[in-house]
This record gives structure tokens, sequence and C-alpha cells, in this order.
């Protein structure tokens, strides 16, 4: 089976045809979609997908693009909004220096709430790092040693050292289209050398279609196009990314159930 551990199924991209979305996923084998969180105040919408799709768990939590409009938002509602079943990450937060939407110093207030709640709740943090890598870092580095917390790298676009101290710390890292773009070798190279049990992938659908949807919108069904090509970074079974991926889902993603079949 395929997980689309990253996608935005309440965007307004979708609104007119969701319900077929979620059924061209279904036929292209996706059994399950985490539907992330950008802003809590609207985690509500969020939260309402999960209750309307029985294959589709959410996360909570507030983009850095985002930061600033939420800094209200402390660890303790962070915790408390990801109680219900269907909650299964904490995030996406993280670190954004190529738009620089918020302040940096609010991007890490926030990032850094989010990696108590995902310490205190044992859920993994989606995490956004963008242009950021020797911040990233150094804050995983820091929070690490205050205990450890489950993480997921998302839509890595980043440089080998992240990548390499992500999972020195424990965490996942998750490739998206951007793996099958012509320009984008070096991230191929990072994605052959990941150990086979902490690779994810992922849409972020709507953004990112994968080669041969590049130019349009992105949508969960294509994240076998990413497995496809990860398979052939690996040199390894398009089967066998299949099973790895799903299985390494399930283990960082503890609280969403596998399938009945």
């Amino acid at each position: 089976m395929l997980i689309d551990s990253h996608c935005h199924l309440d965007f307004p991209d979708f609104e007119d045809e969701r319900d077929a979305i979620v059924e061209r996923a279904r036929e292209a084998g996706v059994r399950r979609f985490v539907t992330i969180s950008t802003r809590v105040k609207q985690f509500e919408q969020v939260h309402a997908l999960t209750e309307a799709y029985d294959d589709v768990y959410c996360s909570v939590g507030t983009h850095p693009h985002n930061a600033d409009e939420e800094l209200d938002i402390e660890t303790a509602d962070l915790v408390r909004l990801a109680e219900g079943p269907k909650v299964v990450a904490i995030g996406e937060a993280g670190l954004d220096y190529f738009y620089d939407n918020a302040p940096r110093e609010a991007q890490a207030t926030g990032f850094r709430r989010h990696v108590a709640a995902a310490r205190q709740t044992g859920l993994p943090l989606v995490i956004h790092s963008r242009a950021a890598d020797d911040d990233m870092i150094a804050i995983l580095e820091d929070e690490s040693k205050k205990g450890a917390f489950p993480f997921i790298l998302h839509c890595f676009s980043a440089g080998r050292a992240l990548a390499e101290t992500g999972v020195k710390l424990g965490g996942y890292v998750s490739f998206s289209g951007i793996l099958t773009f012509k320009n984008s070798q070096d991230i191929r190279e990072i994605a052959a050398d990941i150990p086979a049990e902490r690779i994810l992938v992922e849409t972020d659908a709507p953004y990112l279609a994968p080669v041969p949807h590049r130019g349009g919108r992105n949508e969960p069904a294509y994240v076998a196009d990413t497995a496809r090509v990860l398979a052939e970074t690996r040199a390894v079974s398009y089967e066998e990314i299949l099973r790895q991926t799903s299985e390494n889902a399930f283990r960082v993603f503890a609280k969403m159930p596998r399938p009945a079949s």
C-alpha cells in the first residue's frame, strides 16, 4: 500500500472535487492520508476531514509562515488538541528563511513549543525546514538534549548535513515530488543513502506535483510517481518501496491504525 504522509486536503484547491480526489488516490493504492495543519486556529476544518473519511488522519500545528499569528498558542494547547483519536502528529512547524514570512524569532519560539508537544505526546513532529539548515540542526540538537522526540523532516529539499543529523537523532526523512525533478540530483543522492527504515513518501499536495504532472495541481494519487522514482534511486523494486515506506509510516505515526486487510 501507499501512505501519503503529508498532504493538505483542507486547502481550497480541492474543495470542488475532494471526494473524487480521495477516490483516485485509493485507486492508486493509497490507504492512509495524513492531512497537515498549518494554523491551529483552523484546526477544526482539518479535523473535520478525518470525520468525513475513514482513511484520513491529521496533525495539529502552526506552519512557520504563520508563526507570528499564533504566538498565543502554547504547548498545552497543542497537547490538548492532539488527544483526539485521529490526530496522529504535531505540526507542521519549523523554520523557513526562504520566504521569511514570519520573523525568525517567532518561528523559533513556535517551533520549540511544537517540539515540547511532540515530546509530551509521543506524536511525531512534522518539520518544515527551508533555507535554514544551520539553525534547524542547532535547534534539533539542543532540543534532543532535553529529551528525545519523534520527528519527520518533511518534503526534504535541504543539505546532506541536515538529513544526517535528523537520522542520527532518530528522525525520518520524507520525499515529495521534488525528488522527481530533473535538477534534484543532489536530493536523489541523499535519498539513496538514507537508511531504509527512515524513509517516507508524501505529496505535499496541492503543491509540488511530481513528474509527469509537474506544473499542475498535485494530489495524493501522485505519491505513486514519487515512490517509483524513490525505488529507482535506491535500486530496489517498487513493491519494496511500498512495503518499506508503509512500515515506516505506521511506525512513526504509531497512533494511526493499519487497514484491516
